[in-house]
C-alpha cells in the first residue's frame, strides 16, 4: 500500500478511491466529514494525520508528489486537514501557499485528469481558497468544466460545487480577500467588510 492511501481511504471512503461508487454516492457518505464543523472529526483528523500534516507543511513529502494520487493526498494535507486540525487559528491557512505552489505544476501535467471527478473537486478547492482573483477565476473555470462533464444524474451535485466557487470568486473580486478570515488572522476589517459579514452567507 502506498503511504498516502490511508488518507485517501479516510477522505473518500474505500469505494471512492476506486471505481466502485459514483461521485454522488461518495459525496452522500462523506459530505459531513468534508464540510461539517464537528469537534470529533477535527480531533480524529489530528490523531490520524496530524504528523503527516506537519511533514507536508515542512516540505518533507516530496516523494508523494511524483504521481496523481500522492499529489492529491499532499494537497489534502496542506489545504483541507489544517482547516480541521487547526480550526479557527491562523495555522488553519498555513498550508495554502504551499498547496497553491504544488497544484499548478500538477495541473500543467494533467494530473487532475487522472483523478475521478469527485477527487478533482479537492484539487480545485485549493484555488477556491486562494485570496487571489486570477486563481479564483481559474477555479470557476475548472468547476464549470466539471459540471459540464458530469453525468446527468450528478449535474446537480457539481452545480453546487460550481455555485460555491462562483460565490468565493465574487468575494475576492469585491474585497481582494476573505473578510471572514480577518479576525482569525489579526487583520482589521474595513467598514464595508464589517457590514458584509453581517449578511447571510458571508462566511464559508
Amino acid at each position: 500500500m502506498q503511504p498516502w492511501q490511508p488518507l485517501l481511504d479516510w477522505w473518500f471512503g474505500a469505494a471512492g478511491c476506486g471505481s466502485g461508487a459514483t461521485a454522488a454516492e461518495v459525496a452522500a457518505s462523506r459530505t459531513a466529514l468534508w464540510f461539517a464543523k464537528r469537534e470529533q472529526q477535527d480531533k480524529q483528523a489530528g490523531e490520524l494525520f496530524g504528523a503527516q500534516v506537519e511533514q507536508a507543511l515542512a516540505g518533507q513529502l516530496q516523494a508523494w508528489q511524483g504521481e496523481p494520487q500522492g499529489w492529491l493526498a499532499t494537497l489534502l494535507l496542506l489545504d483541507q486537514l489544517p482547516r480541521m486540525i487547526y480550526r479557527d487559528t491562523p495555522r488553519a491557512f498555513a498550508g495554502d501557499p504551499i498547496a497553491q505552489s504544488l497544484l499548478l505544476p500538477g495541473l500543467a501535467q494533467g494530473w487532475d485528469q487522472q483523478l475521478s471527478p469527485i477527487q478533482r473537486v479537492f484539487a480545485y478547492l485549493v484555488l477556491e481558497h486562494a485570496e487571489n482573483l486570477p486563481q479564483q477565476n481559474q477555479a470557476v473555470q475548472l468547476f464549470r468544466v466539471l459540471h459540464e462533464q458530469a453525468a446527468t444524474a450528478e449535474r446537480e451535485l457539481f452545480a453546487g460545487y460550481l455555485d460555491y466557487a462562483e460565490r468565493h470568486q465574487r468575494v475576492i473580486a469585491r474585497f481582494g480577500r476573505f473578510p471572514h478570515r480577518n479576525q482569525i488572522l489579526g487583520r482589521n476589517s474595513s467598514a464595508e467588510e464589517s457590514a458584509f459579514l453581517l449578511e447571510p452567507g458571508s462566511r464559508f
